[in-house]
């Protein structure tokens, strides 16, 4: 008996079943993405889009927000990260704060339990702020006044140090670009004679 499989075989070896397969549980991961809601396990808030509050009177544990804010009133026992937003403290933070491509404004007399780690944004700090072990701020800017007071290192380094060398090379690459296509302009220019012939 003749065997048809070869029919149903696609070039890159996968059966149309296969791919419907494949399909069915992207649009179904897609589904539970778009439907999920804010996580909260042991107290944690995570958000992803949608900014995080937590209320004078309340607390949380762990903040965690993508593309979005926190806004700290109360007390946060864990750690507060955000990636592309920003993090305003008003209340307490016992553990580490983290944030890249955002602001970190503290209140003035807020305590810092550990970390205060800024990437590629600025952080503001108020009066008697106090930050337990380290202020790391990488390709940023700190403003603070003489009454902060930092546990361990304080680490400032700031966003010229990146953006000047990249500056750089992306001029060195213009002019190479451009060199190289007046070469050819030249090149292509030599063919030809000049002026045309009639």
């Amino acid at each position: 008996m003749r065997n048809f499989s070869w029919a149903l075989r696609v070039p890159n070896g996968e059966t149309p079943i296969m791919k419907k397969r494949i399909l069915l549980l992207c649009l179904l991961a897609a589904a539970f993405a778009v439907a999920a809601l804010p996580a909260h396990a042991d107290r944690d808030a995570v958000q992803f889009g949608s900014n995080i509050h937590v209320a004078r009177d309340s607390s949380v544990h762990d903040a965690v927000c993508f593309f979005c804010s926190v806004d700290a009133e109360g007390e946060v026992t864990g750690d507060i990260v955000v990636f592309f937003g920003g993090i305003h403290i008003a209340g307490a933070a016992h553990h580490d704060v983290v944030n890249f491509f955002g602001t970190v404004k503290v209140e003035d007399g807020v305590s810092i339990g550990q970390d205060l780690v800024s990437m590629f944004g600025s952080i503001r700090l108020g009066e008697n702020v106090s930050v337990g072990k380290d202020l790391v701020a990488m390709f940023g800017s700190v403003h603070a006044p003489n009454s902060v007071t930092v546990g361990n290192d304080r680490v400032v380094q700031p966003g010229w140090v990146l953006w000047i060398p990249l500056l750089v090379v992306g001029l060195i690459v213009i002019v190479i670009v451009r060199e190289y296509r007046s070469y050819h302009r030249r090149l292509l220019l030599r063919g030809y004679p000049f002026p045309p012939q009639k």
